[in-house]
């Protein structure tokens, strides 16, 4: 009998989000946005006042419906990105 935890997870290619930590999606939308615009797109406190990465991981990680809302402009801004880049 094989135990559940030694199966390797599924590949989960078409996923974004695979192996993207949560200080990655952070930092990234933080370096997109700013800190600011980032506090009006998703008004919580740990990105309006006083923001920091550390903050805001302590707060999204204990937090699911604000990581989600996080993950979900992460999204948008990678599609934003492939939109705005030339066609080869």
């Amino acid at each position: 009998m094989v135990a559940m935890s030694s199966l390797p997870p599924p590949p989960q290619p078409r996923n974004p989000l695979h192996g993207v930590t949560l200080e990655a999606v952070v930092t990234a939308l933080a370096a997109h946005y700013g800190w600011a615009e980032l506090g009006q797109r998703i008004p919580i406190r740990c990105f309006a006042h006083d923001p920091s990465v550390a903050s805001s991981l302590r707060f999204l990680r204990k937090t699911p419906w604000a990581r989600e809302k996080v993950e979900g402009l992460y999204l948008f801004m990678l599609r934003d990105i492939r939109r705005s880049a030339p066609q080869a």
